[in-house]
């Protein structure tokens, strides 16, 4: 210690500071190139970060693989390299990392793929340290007891010696404990190595890396126990080594010789210098980082240009005044100071008086020969555009440097900044890219900085001339290169160049930054410019961001600005996804601008992002509470999300800031809006519509409950599509009532069920304030219970059944449900048909075999309805057809269509109304029903008619009533066509509808060119002018009507001259011989007793039978009347022979152009065919009653020629 002290080595325990956090000692520590971070390794796992200014943890890192040192994010996956890894170092270019372990190898990596380079080394020893040499050429390995040199590329081992395994300290006996190699450094020119050992050597030995030979005599003693790490300064003048015996050691690179001592508490594992050599950085089982200063005796003192400290002073805060003053006093006083006059040729410089610099410049080297004489020279000739004199002014300024690389490095520097100020920038640049590729041992930072602050200016250039792309690839070089720049760094090292050119560097990099994304702005690349400020802000400390805070605001109100104008551009051409995205970037940059998250909000509502969109809208209403847009943004993401109550509550209020806004056109635009209550009365009027046609209970398929009509209003007004109605009902005062009915509609859909009744079907005080789903499944009741599931299924609410959904005991009800039972199945969303007696998987065919199709009330129950699904008994889908309406299963409708006897076009697409009556009527002919008046009652529907429901009035009663209004309403006559029993309603009409299941009798019909060649042996003047009369006469009739029972129907009459009945044996009904004026005879079969007369035995004077033939307008030729399902007393029908008696339509054939004659003539041919004639008797008060005959009637007129003589043309009331 005594000789410590006589040799002047300092001593210090107390580090200047300490980084304090990990929870295990620190084995690696190493500081980053931008002097302002630092990075430590520990036995807790972990990496930290540090901030070296402040002195706290950035970031905490777990694992072991590569990080990035800005976002703390590992970079890489974890290498499985060996079992344990003791050592790691990347060459210099960084493209390989070499690993050494105590498994005796090292391996190399690919740091792009991280795969492994090649077949590991083999060291044949554990590993403690593997070193690249700093040029990359050798890789130094230390093992135990061997030092290695290998060539990495070759993977030839050029070298190996023992290194201190050779060695034993005195202290220990070489044959107690084996010494090894611990650890390596290289100096910064590669010409040495240096190692050190473990306790048996604790010593540091110097070897020549061309002969691999210990060289500088003695090993560098002084610790005494082993050596764990060595880190060599920047300069190659100092060294450093961190020991097991608790202390850090700084020797001198040239004398070997002990500096300071820095003494710990614990063991030291790791050392490293700060990047400017100013700090010693320490770690080890004190689980801390301490902080050394280096003396500063011992710092290497930096070549400056020679110039007066007071006016170097001047230089540096740019009064150029001052210091020309201060120097020309010195010369003044002094006139051969050659310093003087080649600073004040630097003052000249800087301020352009180019002549004055060079006058000064050449005063001091004639004086004297310096470095600053022929630096100043250089400068002033580079001013006045000399650059061949001022380049030999800069190369006799070398000669001066006296070999120092760091001066010779410096001029370099300022001759090309010379050059670049005097318009020379490409050379200039180059010369400094040049200067640190080629030169190794260039000050690479100085060179960066240089480089930096040349491409700033370059940029300005660039930006004044409106060359924004240009700017910013300058400024973008500026800031790429300035990444490590650290103000202490530039105040100390490089005040040279503020004292010679006015730099400001301590604002370079702000300047760089702050420019770079001004320019990327202007040049309309948004993205990058943003990108560009966030690092800018990221990598700034508290005094840069304090400084460019002006700045910082109105960057971003700008930047802002521009993301919001493109935003506008992409909203208004609906790419919403970029207008999000810019009006993100916007709104980042600047939160205050109300429009910008009103237009965000619009396109997050496109894009349906409801709750983005209600917090961008959110914020409207928080920077202008009285603006109506915010609310109405609100409203609208509430809508899209779903949440009504919240949506109609800012819709008011919406209207509110309408309401009282102070600009008459925002006022003018409440007129655009409905207030709830005016949404509210039009909604009420649709569901009165809709209730209207509707069933006057409904079984809730959700709830299992019956529900009347309040009931189901009820619970469309709780509904989600009742608050969205209202809110789209508020948003659109022009919403047609037809759009709102049809979403009224929509709730309100039903599915009806047609089923046959069976024993113990369910009643409505059966199910009535009851969930339909708890009953005791039993009998009728699972039909219900089934239904409803299968209702539900489908995705409808609502649900009626026939058995529960109408109150049976109620007359008024009951009249009004059956005569609107045709319109509920025909405005159902689905009619369901439940075949009971169809098992599952039956076959086609089983529906023609149902029960189902037997029945009176089943015939509107399919016909009506649009959708219709087939139901087995075990409710899967009939034939497992599983599309969404059986009604366009081709092979189920014609599977139906041949069981009724229905047209599958009819079946599929029937329309009610008059038309074809007869057919319709045949279509029910052979149905059944429990209730014989039903079998009336079940038509109303398909007719389009509403009677009263009378029932105990018996089946005739009720099918005259209905054959009555059918006959009455469109005069229709075909209903007349029937054999059978004549009905006690009318005798015109059949007793029962079984009369109708006999088709029409088909009579032969006449071809056209019989009917031209007919109508042309008529003509004649006699015979046309009487075939118009009986035209006009024929015309002139009125259609047939009923009146109080009493048929009045149009009829051509011929009296009926003779009846005779015939005795034949075999025949059980009679059949008369029938003789009539103008007519063939005929024979006519019937249970009626006709009363025999001739004229030799002739009737009482009331008694008369008549044979008719109603009138049928439809031999008028006239135009066809429309098919509309209206009440047209005059339309005809003419698919029965009491209408067509030749089989001939004019839907048939192509229309006839003919004049009136041709018609008046065709009528009375057509008159002359056989006809579907009518036996009348009348009675003593003097009406008719028809005679029902069992067979069809058919007469012709004996000679055509004659129908105009024999035509008695009358208007009867029969009854």
């Amino acid at each position: 210690m005594v000789e410590e002290e006589v040799q002047g080595i300092i001593k210090s325990a107390t580090p200047s500071r300490t980084f304090e956090d990990h929870e295990e000692p620190v084995l690696a520590v190493a500081v980053f190139p931008d002097m302002r971070r630092m990075v430590t390794g520990s036995g807790d796992k972990t990496l930290r970060l540090w901030d070296l200014k402040e002195g706290v943890v950035l970031k905490i890192m777990e694992g072991h693989c590569d990080w990035d040192g800005d976002t703390g994010k590992p970079l890489t996956k974890s290498l499985q390299a060996h079992s344990c890894i003791d050592s790691l170092d990347f060459s210099p270019d960084g493209a390989m990392l070499a690993t050494g372990s105590w498994d005796k190898t090292t391996k190399l990596w690919n740091t792009k793929t991280w795969q492994l380079h090649g077949n590991p080394i083999n060291c044949h020893d554990y590993v403690n340290c593997v070193r690249y040499s700093p040029s990359g050429e050798f890789l130094a390995i230390a093992t135990l007891g061997k030092i290695q040199i290998w060539n990495p590329s070759t993977r030839e081992c050029i070298s190996i010696f023992e290194g201190h395994a050779a060695h034993t300290s005195g202290l220990i006996s070489r044959a107690s404990i084996r010494p090894f190699n611990k650890s390596l450094a290289w100096t910064p020119d590669g010409k040495r190595l240096l190692s050190a050992g473990t306790n048996a050597d604790a010593t540091i030995r110097e070897w020549d890396s061309t002969s691999w030979e210990q060289v500088g005599g003695s090993p560098w003693k002084g610790h005494d126990k082993q050596i764990c790490a060595i880190a060599v300064n920047s300069a190659a003048t100092l060294v450093a080594s961190a020991s097991y015996d608790n202390d850090i050691r700084l020797w001198r690179l040239s004398d070997k010789q002990t500096i300071a001592i820095f003494r710990h508490s614990h063991w030291m594992r790791c050392v490293t210098f700060s990047l400017d050599g100013e700090y010693i950085l320490s770690g080890g089982g004190n689980k801390k980082i301490s902080e050394w200063a280096v003396p500063e005796d011992v710092l290497p003192a930096p070549k400056n240009i020679s110039i007066n400290t007071t006016a170097r002073n001047a230089c540096l805060s740019g009064d150029l005044a001052i210091a020309e003053e201060l120097l020309t006093q010195e010369i003044d006083s002094d006139p051969n100071n050659y310093v003087s006059y080649a600073s004040r040729s630097f003052v000249m410089a800087r301020k352009h008086d180019w002549d004055h610099a060079l006058r000064d410049a050449l005063m001091s080297i004639s004086i004297r020969r310096s470095f600053t004489g022929y630096t100043s020279k250089g400068i002033a000739l580079c001013g006045k555009k000399h650059f061949k004199e001022a380049m030999k002014a800069f190369d006799l300024a070398f000669m001066f440097t006296d070999g120092d690389m760091k001066a010779i490095h410096r001029l370099l520097l300022i001759k090309a900044i010379a050059l670049f100020n005097a318009d020379q920038s490409e050379d200039a640049i180059l010369r400094v890219q040049e200067l640190a590729a080629s030169c190794p041992d260039a000050d690479t930072l100085a060179c960066g900085i240089v480089e930096a602050y040349l491409r700033v200016q370059l940029g300005i250039n660039a930006l004044d001339g409106a060359r924004y792309n240009d700017a910013a690839d300058h400024f973008a070089a500026a800031v790429n290169g300035g990444s490590c720049w650290s103000k202490s760094t530039l105040q100390s090292q490089y005040k040279d160049f503020v004292v010679l050119f006015g730099w400001d560097l301590e604002s370079l990099w702000q300047t760089a930054n702050e420019n770079l994304c001004h320019t990327l702005l202007h040049a309309g690349r948004l993205s990058e410019a943003l990108e560009s400020y966030r690092y800018m802000m990221d990598m700034s400390d508290e005094t840069t961001r304090a400084n460019c805070l002006r700045w910082s605001a109105t960057f971003k109100q700008n930047c802002s600005a521009r993301y919001a104008a493109d935003g506008d551009v992409a909203l208004t051409a609906s790419d919403y996804d970029l207008a999000i995205l810019l009006y993100s970037g916007a709104i980042e940059l600047d939160p205050t601008s109300e429009t910008v998250f009103a237009n965000c909000s619009k396109a997050k509502l496109k894009k349906a992002l409801w709750e983005e969109a209600l917090v961008d809208a959110q914020k409207v209403i928080e920077l202008n509470p009285s603006s109506y847009i915010g609310y109405q943004l609100k409203s609208e993401a509430f809508h899209g999300a779903r949440r009504y109550d919240e949506a109609i509550e800012a819709f008011e209020i919406m209207l509110s800031k309408l309401d009282n806004a102070p600009e008459i056109q925002i006022r003018n635009l409440r007129k655009q809006y409905l207030s709830p209550h005016e949404a509210e009365s039009a909604i009420r009027k649709a569901i009165h519509v809709q209730m209207e046609n509707a069933p006057l209970r409904l079984l809730n398929t959700s709830t299992g409950q019956l529900c009347d009509r309040d009931a189901q209003i009820c619970s469309f007004k709780a509904s989600t599509r009742y608050k969205e109605l209202l809110l789209l009902t508020m948003n659109h005062e022009d919403l047609r009532m037809e759009r709102i009915k049809k979403r009224v509609a929509m709730y309100f859909r039903c599915v009806m069920l047609s089923h046959r009744w069976e024993e113990k079907e369910p009643l409505l005080y059966d199910i009535q304030e009851k969930v339909v789903y708890k009953l005791n499944p039993v009998g009728g009741i699972v039909k219900l219970q089934s239904f409803c599931k299968a209702a539900r299924k489908e995705g409808y609410r609502w649900a009626w059944v026939d058995t529960c959904c109408i109150d049976q005991n109620n007359n008024v009800e009951l009249q009004k449900s059956l005569n609107s039972m045709f319109t509920w199945y025909r405005q159902s969303a689905l009619t369901i048909v439940y075949l009971s007696d169809v098992p599952p998987l039956s076959k086609s065919g089983a529906l023609a075999k149902s029960t189902w199709n037997t029945r009176g009330w089943t015939v509107p129950e399919f016909l009506a309805p649009k959708v219709v699904l087939f139901y087995q008994s075990d409710w899967t889908v009939y034939l497992d057809d599983r599309s969404p309406n059986h009604k366009e299963s081709v092979a189920i409708m014609q599977e139906l269509g041949d069981a009724t006897g229905i047209d599958p076009q009819a079946l599929v697409a029937f329309c009610p109304g008059m038309r074809e009556a007869r057919e319709k009527l045949r279509w029910a002919s052979t149905r059944v029903t429990t209730l014989q008046e039903d079998i009336a009652y079940s038509l109303f529907g398909i007719f389009g008619v509403h009677l009263p429901i009378i029932y105990g009035e018996m089946k005739e009663n009720a099918l005259g009533r209905l054959l009555q209004e059918i006959v009455g309403r469109s005069g229709d006559i075909t209903a007349l066509d029937w054999v059978g029993t004549s009905s006690e309603f009318n005798s015109c009409l059949p007793a029962d509808i079984t009369s109708y299941e006999a088709p029409p009798c088909v009579l032969p019909s006449l071809s056209e060119d019989n009917v031209q060649a007919s109508v042309s042996s008529l003509r004649g003047a006699g015979a046309v002018e009487l075939a118009l009369r009986l035209y006009t006469t024929l015309d002139n009739l009125s259609a047939p009507r009923f009146s109080h029972r009493r048929l009045h129907l149009p009829c051509i009459v011929f009296p009926i001259m003779e009846i005779v009945r015939r005795h034949d044996q075999d025949q059980k009904i009679p059949v008369y011989e029938v003789k009539t004026d103008g007519l063939d005879d005929l024979l006519i079969t019937t249970e009626d007793r006709l009363i025999p007369f001739s004229s030799t035995r002739p009737l009482a004077p009331w008694q008369t039978f008549l044979l008719i033939r109603p009138w049928n307008r439809g031999l008028l030729e006239l135009p066809n009347p429309s098919d509309d399902v209206r009440d047209l007393e005059n339309s005809a029908a003419p698919s029965s022979p009491l209408l067509d008696p030749l089989g001939f339509s004019l839907e048939e054939n192509e229309p006839v152009d003919i004049d009136s004659q041709s018609r008046a003539l065709r009528l009375i041919v057509r008159l002359g065919q056989p006809f579907s004639a009518l036996l009348l008797a009348r009675q003593h008060s003097g009406e008719y009653k028809r005679i029902a005959s069992n067979r069809d009637i058919v007469a012709q007129v004996k000679d055509v020629t004659s129908i105009r003589d024999i035509m008695d043309i009358r208007t009867l009331e029969i009854s």
